[in-house]
Formats: structure tokens, sequence, C-alpha cells
């Protein structure tokens, strides 16, 4: 037997926003960013709940690789406001430390232990819209939130993997995503990529599982470097939207690789986007696995019209295609390009392995990885060994 999760309502396209208005309840609770703030999109949201008759309140503290501090900030500013609806509003940020938010909310006295381990039922007081600013994470989705550790050194990201933190509603609207500065489009959209590629290779996808994803690739390669080039491209918005969309649940249900455990450090660690850190990854994560999974590599190749004489040279075609694609968008193909010299980067690698190693994105990768595996994929991304 084989189960698909999806949350209950997806809403997709141009004005889906408006569907706002139709929500029932009482008090909305939306989180966001600075960002979103300034550039008037969580007045907008609340103006549509407002029009539903909700009352609203927001909090829009949420920062790039969001902590437990943050979390908890939030939902105990939720114990007072009490909603019946917590809307998240951004990136993969703001929506995951909603979903961790709304699990200190439904549980004040629960430890992080267990919510990491074992996340109790939730939707005894609130339910959750999502709603998605960026063509990458495809949060809106996913039964996912990845939650930054800063209590030690280094710091590590930690993942909360459970159905009860699938949105109950997901909205993707592309008008959203056209304020996205070329910089993010580049690197959502190789979150896109990379989700998509992770969970067509997962050893626990099924049938759908890798039909999305190969929607998802196919949509990347056509229509990223085209919403790059022209932000005002609505056509190419609405694909990177739609396959942000389509990888989230695609590896909700499939789950994701090494390449997502090995880039959840270099966020937490290095501060490096976390789309830009999967990109770095994916290339040289492509070659490692190709031992295991090369038929597959060279189903996606051909479905992105590269040709090739055996699964070998279409796994170095694949990952050629990718470096290109990285050009196209100006996106750093090494670790050290982001500032970090070698010394910082050898005296915490250890320290990198071994967290990429426990990361929870271990367990579908399609080839074991080893502690040293780890290392040497770190290393040859440092240096660009192609």
């Amino acid at each position: 037997m084989k189960l698909f999760r999806t949350p209950k309502d997806i809403v997709f396209g141009s004005g889906a926003l408006e569907y706002l208005k139709q929500i029932k309840g009482k008090k909305a609770f939306i989180v966001s960013d600075k960002t979103m703030e300034d550039i008037g999109f969580v007045k907008k949201i609340a103006d549509y709940l407002k029009l539903a008759g909700l009352e609203t309140q927001a909090f829009c503290e949420v920062t790039p690789d969001p902590t437990r501090e943050i979390s908890e900030k939030g939902a105990a500013q939720m114990q007072v406001f009490s909603p019946d609806w917590i809307v998240a509003l951004g990136g993969g940020s703001s929506i995951d430390a909603a979903k961790a938010m709304w699990v200190l909310y439904e549980y004040p006295d629960i430890t992080w232990e267990t919510v990491f381990t074992a996340t109790p039922e939730l939707r005894k007081k609130a339910k959750m819209i999502a709603i998605a600013t960026t063509s990458g994470t495809g949060s809106e989705a996913t039964c996912a939130a990845v939650i930054t550790n800063s209590n030690v050194e280094p710091h590590f990201k930690e993942v909360i993997a459970s159905p009860e933190v699938l949105p109950d509603i997901a909205i993707a609207d592309p008008d959203l995503a056209a304020k996205m500065p070329p910089k993010v489009t580049a690197a959502t959209g190789m979150d896109v990529l990379t989700h998509a590629i992770e969970s067509y290779t997962s050893i626990a996808a099924t049938v759908i599982d890798k039909s999305l994803a190969m929607s998802a690739i196919k949509m990347v390669f056509e229509s990223l470097p085209k919403a790059y080039a022209d932000g005002r491209n609505i056509a190419a918005r609405e694909e990177m939207h739609t396959a942000s969309l389509m990888a989230g649940m695609a590896f909700t249900n499939s789950f994701l690789g090494i390449v997502h455990s090995l880039a959840h450090q270099l966020g937490s660690v290095f501060g490096i986007p976390h789309g830009a850190a999967n990109s770095l990854m994916l290339p040289y994560v492509i070659k490692f696995n190709s031992i295991a999974v090369s038929d597959l590599y060279a189903e996606i190749a051909k479905a992105i019209d590269i040709s090739f004489t055996d699964k070998k040279d279409a796994v170095n075609k694949l990952v050629d295609a990718i470096f290109e694609l990285q050009t196209d968008i100006e996106l750093a193909s090494t670790i050290k390009e982001y500032g970090i010299d070698e010394k910082q980067f050898n005296d915490t690698l250890d320290a990198l392995a071994k967290n990429a190693y426990n990361d929870i994105c271990v367990y579908c990768n399609p080839r074991v990885p080893s502690i040293q595996d780890m290392k040497n994929l770190y290393i040859e991304a440092f240096y660009g060994n192609k």
C-alpha cells in the first residue's frame, strides 16, 4: 500500500490570493518577514482576510534560516492572540517558522526533542494556510520544516518531518513571485531543481512522485533562465511557481537525499542561502549517486533533450548542463566563492560532515554515504573539482 499526501486545497495561478476572501474563521495570525511587510504583501493578505470577517495580527520577524528562538517568540504571541488560522506568507523560512510556531502554540509545554522526533497531533487550536512568495522551497505543500539550532557551535539545522505540519491550504500565486530579485530567483529556482531531482531518485519515490518531479525538472530548465533574465516574464514566473509547488508535492512524499543534508549545514554554519547551497552540492552528489542510479539520471538527461552514448555519458552531460545553468543565472559553483576561506572551511569540515551524515535527508538517498563520503563531497564543492 502506498500513500500520497497533499494539502486539502491547493490554489494556484494568477489571482489565487482571492481565495482568502472565502476563509471561514475568527482570527488569523500572519507569520512573515520584514521584506514582505515593507512591500505591502502582509497588508494585502490581512485585507483579504478582513474581507472574510477575520481579525488579524502579524508577526514579521522571521529571518533566513529561522531559529528555535524566533519560533518560540512567534508562538508566545500566538498564545495571547488565540488564532484559529495560522497564515504563513513568504519563502521557506517564513513557512517553516510558522510550522514550528504552530506546534509550540498547540503544545506550549512541548520540548524541542519531541517537536522533532514525535510531532503530536495538530489542529486542535488552529489550521494553516501557506502562501508561497518564492518559486523555490515548495514548503507550502510539504510535511517538513527546517529550524536552525543556534544554541550550539557550529550551528546546525534540524528537520520537523511529520504529516501534522502539512498545511491545510496551499496558495501559489505567481503574481507574488514577480517581485523576487534576480539573485533570489536564481537560488530558489535551483532549490526547485534539487527537490525534483532528489525526489525522482529517492529510494521511496513512487510513480506519482516521479511524474511530478520530472515535470518540474523540465519546467526549471525551460523557464528558470527566462525568469532570471526578465522578472516581468509572467509566463516564466508562473511556470517556476508551478514547478516549485509540484516539486514540493513530490518530495514531501518521496523524501529527499544528501544534497539537502549537505546544504543544510552550509546554510547554518556559513550562511549560504539554502537554494544556493543546494545548487553547489547538486552536481557532485549526482556523480556520487550515479554508481547506484545512473539509469534514473539518464532518464532525466533524455527528458531535457540531452544526447548521450551511454549512462555514464548521460550523467556527465547532465552535470555539465547543471553547471551551464548555474553560469546562465550567475550562481557560484564552489563554496569558496561565497567568501569562505580555506582555514575556516577546514576547521569546521569534521563537524559539517558529521552533522550532514546525521541529517534526516540521508535516509532516502539512493546510495548510502559514510561520514568520509560527506567530507569528500564538501571538499570537491569547495575547490570546484568538476
